[in-house]
């Protein structure tokens, strides 16, 4: 069996992803410091679904059920970051953990800085000690910024970013060249685009605007509602992710032109995709879709746009598909279905 690491393991990717892997015979060992970004309850919530006792987690002491294990650490502590890379002997290593939402890094810029700068160094350079054969890192949509030329592509330029949370994100990407560069770990950025689903994030649009038509409540669309987003259902990103484990990138110089370099291509181990559904969706479109699934109107109030946001993000994900052979499959219908079942479920208990 195959050991990974998945870093964010209690947050709402990495929940999901380890489930997929233990049902594909993954050895997976999760890892999460469950801050209080949003209500750790949920972190809880999707441990336990995974078969954990949430009331034995100590920091620092690994809990195991059958191949899942998980322990509580912040990848800031390095000495004992690097202790369970020496313990465990990873062959891969999933990167999710970060401090999220652009709109918090307004608030508290130092905490990108902490979790997704230092944290993500220390990934890299407990990599380097206890060497992996493949390093999968979350990057992420916003760091296209001011860019305007959509569908958005790889090789855009990525320069202009409009808040902390990008800023940090691309500098993850550049951070994982050097590595690759230096001491030859093979590393694959992803640029997420708005994932969905249900155990959703509480801070993101879906579970915001459902949580407020089911308690009758007013809630905001900003812009006026002329934004659009590229939704991408949580088990189309998994699945991706699951099929791009094995396919390391390897050094490469004869696709690599150093005199018109390209950002997603390196002749270094290293490679950027784009991870969406390649299908835009107007955000009115979107909260109509929540509106059916619950089957009742919601109390919209229009603001202009917020400071960091992005009108519209739309991903061509050509590369990414060619290169797992694999393509979301989820209608956006079904996907907001799910999340409505499950939270509506959740409310019960």
């Amino acid at each position: 069996m195959k050991k990974v690491l998945v870093t964010g393991m209690a947050g709402f990717i990495g929940f999901h992803l380890a489930k997929l892997l233990l049902k594909n015979n993954y050895n997976v060992v999760g890892l999460d410091n469950i801050n209080d970004y949003y209500d750790p309850n949920l972190k809880f919530a999707r441990l336990q679904n995974l078969g954990f006792d949430t009331s034995e987690i100590v920091y620092n002491e690994l809990l195991t059920i059958e191949s899942c294990s998980f322990i509580k650490l912040d990848l800031t502590d390095l000495e004992n970051l690097k202790a369970l890379f020496k313990k465990e002997k990873f062959d891969y290593v999933v990167n999710l953990a970060a401090q999220a939402g652009v709109r918090y890094s307004l608030e508290n810029p130092h905490s990108y800085v902490d979790s997704n700068i230092t944290g993500f160094l220390n990934i890299l350079e407990s990599c380097r000690a206890f060497p992996v054969e493949h390093l999968v890192f979350a990057s992420s949509s916003s760091v296209y910024g001011l860019s305007e030329d959509v569908p958005f592509q790889e090789d855009n330029c990525t320069d202009h970013p409009l808040a902390m949370y990008a800023a940090s994100k691309k500098a993850n990407e550049m951070m994982a060249h050097s590595y690759a560069n230096l001491y030859n770990i093979p590393s694959t950025g992803l640029r997420f685009f708005t994932v969905y689903g249900p155990y959703g994030r509480p801070d993101m649009a879906l579970h915001i605007f459902t949580k407020a038509i089911v308690e009758d409540r007013e809630f905001e669309v900003f812009n006026n509602g002329d934004m659009s987003r590229d939704f991408t259902y949580i088990a189309d990103i998994v699945e991706s992710i699951k099929r791009l484990l094995p396919l390391a990138p390897k050094e490469n110089r004869t696709d690599f032109d150093p005199k018109k370099p390209k950002t997603s291509k390196s002749s270094k181990a290293y490679q950027l995709f784009n991870i969406g559904n390649n299908s835009p969706v107007a955000l009115m479109d979107f909260v109509n879709e929540i509106e059916k699934a619950l089957g009742k109107k919601g109390k919209i109030v229009f603001k202009p746009m917020q400071p960091g946001d992005v009108q519209s993000t739309y991903a061509n994900v050509e590369s990414l598909f060619n290169y797992i052979n694999f393509k979301p499959q989820t209608k956006l219908s079904d996907g907001v279905k799910e999340f409505v079942s499950q939270y509506l479920e959740a409310l019960k208990n």
